[in-house]
């Protein structure tokens, strides 16, 4: 239940009560209609962002097979024999595209060329944006992903070494835009509708991914691999130019927001956002609070980047799909997840503002639904053998449950502490970028004849590390702003 409001008596914050972090003494206007209002505008904008931003760093995966000569594949064809074959082979329609001889461990380094400039801009990301705003970084980066996307043709008929440089770039536009917006939130997102709009904004992402696999495939499939960067590319341009022109840094300068949506989300915010210009570094990196954010987003992650990575792998040389088949059942969980994520932010918010659950009752319920739930059926995967249609259900039953992070630890930045969530989302994300790193590279290791027996290891490591994040989460994570992200007087932007 909602505890009392804190009071006169200043509440250290690392120790304070299971409180939601609304102040019930501060003017508050009456909440804006959501329909046609400037905040869910931002979402929705938000929303066809990050579906780009995925669309364009999954495409690679699929193009990929379409570059590769298939006489290299074939040299280390990896297959696995203990599932009987039981698609037919599908005839390649088109193959105009150029091929190129990389083998498998180059194309290990091509598809994680974009983690090491991604992993970079982080934390400067974050930092920039609560001191200049997150629209034009949040744009720019965009664009700047958009940009070397459309050169990925070029890249690679120069060599791999400047399509691994043109991948490591767009991670670096990529990096500073979780952070940007999670900035823009702290001045956009009354505090009852956070996990709503954030649930709105980021669901982009799954459905960028839901669409981009199934699309890049049946592109390859009808054209050639060169049209799926083209594509994608030019969609990205279209949201640039949508991005600058409608919308604002903050509710005080955007053209066309109301004044009384404007005043039910400054008043909302009132005394939630600090005015102090530096950034109090030395308590944030000691914040335990951030600390249990950052293992649960690193343990997440873990199993994200792992399955984002190899479940076309999986799919293909354990459960043998066709290429075709392959495409559309990869993204089919990512679908689930993106629905999740949507009723995920609905049900959040009602808990909070219709039941009083308390912020961090919320935030650990959903965060454990979200990780736990995930790794029993990830484990349950491993041990069902060749069982076809349950493998796919359980895989998307296990993505689909990790939507309820978006509404669990995934925002608690902007609970803990509004005015520099960018910050610590860059910092967080800086740490949950290394599983894409290494999360793949050990799975592979641990598969090297491809047997349900190790990828059963595979499924059972990322599960014990998502429980344990979500222990460590339950047992540290807050749900009120820190001291350390208010001064002495409460800032409040008029």
């Amino acid at each position: 239940m909602r505890s009392p409001a804190r009071g006169s008596t200043p509440n250290d914050g690392e120790e304070g009560t299971d409180s939601t972090p609304l102040l019930q003494g501060a003017r508050r206007a009456e909440a804006a209609p959501a329909c046609c209002s400037a905040r869910y505008n931002l979402a929705f904008l938000s929303f066809f962002g990050f579906f780009v931003l995925y669309a364009l760093r999954v495409n690679l995966s699929v193009a990929l097979v379409d570059m590769v000569d298939s006489n290299t594949t074939l040299t280390n064809n990896r297959t696995s024999k203990e599932c009987p074959e039981h698609s037919a082979p599908v005839e390649v329609h088109n193959q105009t595209g150029k091929k190129y001889q990389w083998d498998a461990e180059t194309q290990g380094w091509v598809l994680g060329s974009f983690f090491y400039g991604y992993i970079i801009t982080q934390i400067p990301g974050g930092y920039i944006a609560s001191k200049v705003g997150g629209k034009l970084l949040l744009g720019y980066g965009i664009l700047c992903t958009t940009v070397f996307t459309l050169f990925t043709p070029i890249a690679a008929d120069l060599g791999v070494g400047f399509l691994i440089a043109v991948r490591a770039l767009e991670g670096l536009g990529e990096g500073v835009t979780f952070p940007a917006m999670h900035a823009m939130w702290s001045s956009w997102a009354p505090p009852l509708e956070r996990s709503k709009l954030l649930s709105i904004s980021y669901a982009g992402a799954q459905l960028g991914t839901v669409i981009s696999l199934p699309l890049s495939g049946i592109i390859c499939f009808y054209m050639n691999w060169t049209y799926v960067f083209y594509l994608f590319g030019l969609v990205g341009i279209f949201w640039f130019i949508l991005w600058i022109w409608l919308v604002g840094d903050t509710p005080e300068i955007h053209k066309t927001i109301s004044h009384s949506e404007k005043e039910y989300i400054l008043s909302s915010l009132q005394n939630q956002l600090s005015s102090q210009k530096s950034v109090p570094w030395k308590p944030i990196l000691k914040s335990l609070p951030l600390w249990a954010i950052v293992v649960a987003h690193f343990s997440y992650n873990w199993t994200f980047y792992t399955l984002l990575t190899l479940l076309p792998t999986y799919m293909k040389e354990i459960l043998r799909f066709n290429v075709q088949e392959n495409g559309f059942l990869s993204a089919v969980p990512y679908f689930g997840c993106w629905l999740c994520m949507i009723l995920a932010g609905q049900a959040a918010d009602n808990l909070r503002a219709k039941w009083n659950f308390s912020t961090l009752c919320v935030r650990r319920i959903f965060s454990i639904i979200g990780m736990i739930g995930p790794a029993v059926f990830l484990v349950a995967t491993g041990f069902i053998g060749c069982d076809y249609s349950l493998a796919v259900a359980f895989l998307t039953i296990s993505t689909t449950l990790g939507g309820f992070c978006s509404s669990g630890f995934s925002i608690n930045h902007l609970d803990i502490a509004p005015s520099y969530a960018g910050i610590l989302l860059g910092i967080t994300n800086t740490f949950a970028t290394i599983p894409g790193m290494i999360g793949p590279v050990i799975a592979k290791s641990l598969t090297p004849n491809n047997t349900v027996g190790e990828w059963q290891s595979v499924f059972c490591i990322a599960a014990a590390i998502n429980v344990f994040g979500a222990i460590f989460f339950t047992l540290f994570g807050k749900g009120e702003v820190q001291t350390w992200a208010l001064n002495d007087q409460h800032g409040h932007r008029n």
